[in-house]
């Protein structure tokens, strides 16, 4: 990644237990994305640097290769401000039709000897009506820059 994040973001993320930085980072990109312009400047700035071109899977054109499975977005809060960071698809949820809080906490877990994260979240969310309502307001298919799937639980 970038010097930014590997010298000032991913240090004072790792100061904090892993679910509260993961919080942390889904409301920076839902302010983030609040900024007029902002994601389409960054999203044209991402796509442009090489994640491999477009490509068209079973009629539906992607950006490009790079998806982000679900489990990051869990209620459709920021996924224009993930299509900025260069993802060529994103998957929200998994949503359930009422609202309910996951596993109990600590149930995110950082290795990073290894690189890795093990989430034990569950399927912590608000609710298929409130997610189906924010996601109404997205553009339409052919009208946003690249797929969104919705996992349901």
């Amino acid at each position: 990644m970038g010097s930014t994040y590997e010298n000032l973001i991913r240090p004072v993320f790792f100061r904090l237990n892993a679910e509260t930085a993961h919080e942390l980072s889904v409301t920076g990109l839902r302010l983030f994305q609040s900024i007029p312009g902002l994601v389409s400047l960054f999203r044209l700035r991402a796509y442009r640097r090489g994640m491999g071109g477009p490509v068209e899977i079973f009629g539906t054109r992607f950006p490009n290769r790079i998806g982000l499975a679900a489990g990051y977005d869990k209620n459709a809060v920021c996924w224009r401000g993930l299509s900025a960071l260069g993802f060529g698809h994103v998957e929200v949820g998994t949503i359930t039709n009422l609202t309910q809080p996951g596993n109990p906490r600590p149930r995110v877990f950082r290795y990073p000897d290894q690189a890795a994260i093990i989430n034990r979240m569950g399927f912590n969310n608000e609710g298929a009506d409130r997610v189906a309502r924010r996601l109404a307001k997205a553009p339409a298919p052919g009208k946003r820059t690249m797929p969104i799937g919705v996992n349901i639980g």
